[in-house]
């Protein structure tokens, strides 16, 4: 069935990888490095889609010309067929809705809307309504919810807001990061019960065995755009009920998921994604925007290690 039939539900199954943007020592984006990167990754067979301007592509410090600029770069070198989800993550509601309408243009098949970075430290539900809402309105593509993880405070949202949150018919599908099995039950049992059709995608890194397990139809995760295949292998393990199998992807990959989300400081995914890339000869340059410091030695020697357990280096 050809990419134009299927719903994009459908088209949402299976592994999308959530991508990195290169950049240059002096912090500019490098169109070339990102162009090949997004390429490489997209064509990996059984990576379905993408994920850009997500917070492995710290959208929270991009311009909005520069994200529209990932969009177009994904959209002109990746694989036809590969589904484009771009993240919209803006502090101001009115801004967020002026940049999910400039994205969709720029060739998003899809939006995801990111919780602002404000609401860990409270905010009213009716603040998470209206912001998606002024979304909804400037936009007409297929809409995704982000489930944030429970340690970002008030930023997850509570049963009774995503049940709020998935009765409008606009928003199809939900990045499922909690990063907590029994919170991801929960949230997965509820909006099945109140919406059988709606897709939820775990989206937790650390635990996508267990996700896998529980229930999902795939995943938007990271991990996949360092090392997609072992990522894919997981999920068509799981897919086919093969335990055993989905154990032993599952066993290569943990260090690495750690090493990556897990290790103290919090906060240094995209860093340390950048670093594996580097390490792999598949990115020259590892920069990261301010205020995040490069990688340190301690960091680059367990990225190195659990690389090396993943059969990636």
């Amino acid at each position: 069935m050809s990419s134009g039939m299927r719903t994009f539900g459908d088209r949402l199954r299976g592994i999308h990888a959530a991508t990195i943007v290169p950049m240059t020592p002096d912090y500019g984006i490098d169109d070339a490095q990102l162009a090949a990167h997004l390429a490489a990754v997209a064509s990996t067979p059984g990576i379905n889609g993408l994920l850009v301007n997500g917070h492995a592509g710290e959208n929270f410090v991009l311009s909005l010309a520069e994200k529209q600029r990932v969009v177009e770069l994904a959209r002109e070198y990746a694989p036809k067929d590969c589904l484009i989800v771009s993240g919209v993550n803006h502090e101001s509601s009115l801004e967020a809705a002026r940049e999910a309408a400039a994205l969709e243009r720029a060739g998003a098949d899809g939006l995801l809307v990111f919780p602002p970075n404000s609401w860990a430290l409270g905010h009213a539900d009716d603040c998470v309504i209206a912001h998606h809402r002024l979304i909804r309105e400037a936009t007409s593509a297929p809409l995704m919810l982000y489930a944030a993880p429970v340690g970002a405070g008030a930023m997850a949202y509570a049963p009774p807001l995503l049940t709020r949150l998935i009765a409008d018919r606009r928003f199809v599908a939900i990045k499922e990061g909690s990063w907590e099995v029994a919170t991801y039950e929960q949230n997965l049992r509820l909006i099945h019960k109140l919406r059988p059709e709606f897709v939820v995608l775990g989206s937790g890194d650390e635990h996508l065995l267990t996700s896998y397990i529980v229930g999902s139809a795939g995943s938007q995760v990271s991990l996949a755009c360092v090392v997609p295949e072992l990522v894919v292998s997981l999920w068509k393990a799981a897919e086919a009920g093969d335990w055993q199998r989905a154990r032993a992807a599952h066993e290569k990959l943990y260090p690495l998921a750690v090493a990556i989300y897990r290790d103290a400081p919090g906060g240094r995914a995209t860093v340390r994604l950048k670093a594996c890339l580097k390490l792999l000869g598949r990115l020259s340059c590892d920069a990261v925007r301010p205020p995040q410091p490069a990688a340190m030695a301690n960091e680059l020697r367990a990225l190195e290690r659990a690389l090396r357990i993943a059969g990636a280096l």
